[in-house]
């Protein structure tokens, strides 16, 4: 990797890290608007924009092996479901004031993706890395015991982008094709979500308020960081990744305490505590690993 790079690519990720941070200002903003209806709008103007792009890009002639491909349409189709449910569940959170729960999900994503790698595709655990999830789950067993029931919202955000991860590690396809693929498969629904609200005179779409320029942001907000994303990931090592993935749910997490003011007191820090430190023993353990690679 060149130095030239490298220096794009380490604003790129964190570009892509602090919009997925800062997300939630946007969701508040369109607060009014039913969470399935957002998640609608989200699939319509990626596709768009997303079709837009490729047009521009590489045009469409590679998507074409799909027709030869069931299996890999078939990962895309669940890997659309996972994608869409995660989606609806964060957005979902913001309306409810569950932001600091979501900010759980995302700082707990990159132990559970150690966890699947484990579990599925047979990779071994260092010790270091035993010892972060040991501390990520007394970490969710703490929140659980504290409030009497599992963390739905931030287990249902880690399981189910943890389980994206590991599908689209496995499928050949570049990011923003496979998204686009994804959003089509579900654009089918989202058109006739929308048709249905609209027929029954409850979309929140087209009344010149402010939400008619809004909700189409949504499709930005999904492709490009996604776009960026994917930029810096080529250009960088996994360890670099690794620390700047927590940008996002640290900025999830500041908007929740100082912003939006949801409850956080010492039982909360205890359990957010046992997760930051299984984050800090595995970020040591990426470290040493890219050192020893190196």
């Amino acid at each position: 990797m060149n130095a030239g790079g490298a220096r794009h690519a380490v604003p790129a990720a964190f570009t892509a890290f602090a919009i997925w941070g800062l997300a939630p200002l946007y969701f508040k903003a369109v607060g009014s608007v039913p969470p399935v209806e957002i998640v609608a709008h989200r699939v319509l103007w990626s596709a768009l924009l997303l079709a837009a792009l490729l047009a521009l890009w590489r045009g469409f002639g590679h998507l074409r092996r799909l027709r030869t491909e069931p299996r890999l349409l078939a990962v895309l189709t669940l890997t659309a479901v996972l994608t869409g449910s995660n989606w609806l569940v964060f957005v979902w959170a913001i309306s409810a004031d569950r932001v600091l729960e979501a900010s759980l999900g995302y700082f707990i994503n990159p132990l559970v993706s150690v966890l699947l790698g484990r579990l599925f595709l047979g990779e071994r655990l260092r010790p270091l890395q035993q010892v972060a999830v040991a501390l990520a789950c007394a970490g969710v067993l703490w929140r659980m015991l504290q409030v009497g029931a599992l963390p739905w919202v931030a287990l249902f955000l880690a399981l189910t982008f943890g389980f994206y991860g590991l599908l689209r590690k496995r499928a050949p396809i570049d990011a923003v094709s496979g998204l686009f693929v994804e959003t089509l498969l579900t654009l089918p629904l989202a058109l006739a979500w929308l048709g249905w609200l609209a027929v029954h005179g409850e979309l929140n779409f087209g009344h010149g308020a402010a939400t008619d320029w809004l909700l189409p942001l949504a499709g930005v907000l999904t492709a490009v960081p996604l776009m960026l994303f994917a930029f810096g990931a080529q250009r960088l090592p996994l360890s670099t990744i690794g620390f700047l993935q927590y940008i996002a749910p640290t900025l999830n997490f500041v908007l929740a305490v100082f912003v939006f003011r949801e409850p956080f007191d010492n039982l909360q820090l205890i359990g957010f505590g046992l997760i930051w430190a299984a984050l800090a023993v595995y970020s040591l353990d990426m470290a040493s690993a890219a050192r020893r690679h190196r």
